[in-house]
C-alpha cells in the first residue's frame, strides 16, 4: 500500500507519467462505509470488469495510456503461506492477470517485496489442522481468509498486534512487453506466464542475499 498506493516511496519520480491504481477485493466495496473508506484511499476493485475500465479508458490518450493497476495475484490463498523466512507465491495455476494484459495491451511488471512476511507470526497449518481447514473454508465461500497472526505489543516485544521492526524492500523488476489481442490463445498466455516467472525468480536470485540474508528456504512458486 505504501509503495503503490501513495507517494511515500516516491512512486511518481521513479515511474513518471503514470497514474496507479492498486486494486483489491470486490466484496470490499460491498460494506457500507469501508467502501467509502476504500474509495477515499484511491483503492478500486480487481473484478475483471474494473480492471478493463481502468486500463482502457482516461489516460493521457484517452485510452487508458500512462494508466496502470497494482495485483496481488496470490491474494487471500498465498496470505495463509506468509511466515518469516519464506517467500511462497500462489502463482502456478493463476494467469487470469496475464489474459487481462494481453487484452488491454498492457505490460507486466513483476515485483517482490522482500521481508514483508517476516513483519508477523502465524499459527502454523500443520499444528492446527483443523483451524486451517476453517480459514480454506472461508476463503472458498466468502473470497477472503482469516489470518491469525501476532507480533509484538506496543511496550513488549513478545506478544501483541503490532508488527515486528524489521525492514521491507521493494524491487521492481522488467517490464515483460506483450501483444495486444482481445482473444489470446492460450498457448501465447501460458508464454507470458512463463517469461513473468522467469523474471521473478531472477528478481529473487539477485536481490536474496542483500534483503532475505536470514530466509529459511529460496522462493517457492506453488499452486
Amino acid at each position: 500500500f505504501a509503495a503503490f498506493a501513495t507517494e511515500a516511496l516516491g512512486f511518481s519520480q521513479l515511474f513518471p507519467g503514470i497514474t496507479n491504481t492498486l486494486l483489491t477485493l470486490d466484496s470490499n466495496f460491498r460494506l457500507p462505509l469501508y467502501r467509502e473508506y476504500a474509495l477515499r484511499m484511491g483503492l478500486a476493485s480487481v473484478s475483471r470488469e474494473s480492471c478493463e475500465n481502468i486500463l482502457s479508458k482516461g489516460g493521457a490518450n484517452g485510452e487508458g495510456m500512462g494508466r496502470a493497476i497494482t495485483i496481488v495475484v496470490g491474494g487471500a490463498q498465498e496470505s495463509l503461506d506468509a511466515r518469516p523466512g519464506q517467500l511462497r507465491l500462489v502463482l502456478r495455476k493463476r494467469k487470469g492477470f496475464v489474459k487481462l494484459a494481453i487484452r488491454t495491451g498492457a505490460d507486466l511488471v513483476p515485483v517482490l517485496a522482500f521481508g514483508e512476511n517476516d513483519i508477523y507470526e502465524q499459527l502454523d497449518a500443520k499444528s492446527h489442522p483443523y483451524i486451517h481447514k476453517f480459514q480454506l473454508m472461508v476463503k472458498k465461500f466468502m473470497g477472503f481468509t482469516v489470518p491469525i497472526f501476532h507480533a509484538r505489543g506496543i511496550f513488549n516485544y513478545d506478544v501483541g498486534m503490532m508488527p515486528y521492526r524489521r525492514p521491507m524492500n521493494v524491487v521492481v523488476g522488467r517490464s515483460i512487453r506483450v501483444v495486444q489481442d482481445r482473444h489470446p490463445e492460450m498457448e501465447y498466455v501460458d508464454q507470458v506466464h512463463e517469461e513473468y516467472i522467469a523474471e521473478l525468480v531472477r528478481l529473487w536470485d539477485e536481490w536474496k542475499g542483500t534483503f532475505a540474508k536470514e530466509r529459511t528456504e529460496e522462493l517457492r512458486i506453488v499452486e
